[in-house]
């Protein structure tokens, strides 16, 4: 099993999400996070005055699928998240030692 790990941009989420389903995933975890990379943030003018936005509003993205999966799953992820625009994200994939399904004790690609 893999644990994928993507931060995207928040308004491409709901895009993501449905190519995601289309091609089998059953499920993932969405946070709301705040980082940089390469953007570093950027200036933004308030009442009047301007100030440094530090850290970037992204969407992470946690979706564990079985190893034949996963190279899908990064492909549609990068595909659909991109806009050819600096601060797109990243993905990381990780395996996944052990899962289990908390109501039924199913264990690894059952539990998924």
């Amino acid at each position: 099993m893999k644990l994928i790990i993507a931060a995207i941009k928040p308004f491409k989420l709901e895009e993501v999400r449905e190519a995601l389903t289309s091609i089998g995933v059953r499920g993932m975890m969405v946070t709301e996070i705040k980082g940089f990379g390469s953007q570093s943030g950027h200036t933004e003018i308030y009442r009047g005055a301007e100030y440094a936005v530090n850290f970037v509003p992204k969407v992470k993205l946690e979706i564990v699928v079985a190893d034949g999966l996963a190279d899908q799953v990064v492909d549609t992820i990068q595909k659909t998240a991109k806009t050819d625009k600096i601060g797109d994200g990243k993905i990381f994939v990780l395996d996944v030692a052990q899962a289990v399904r908390v109501r039924t004790g199913e264990l690894n690609d059952d539990a998924l």
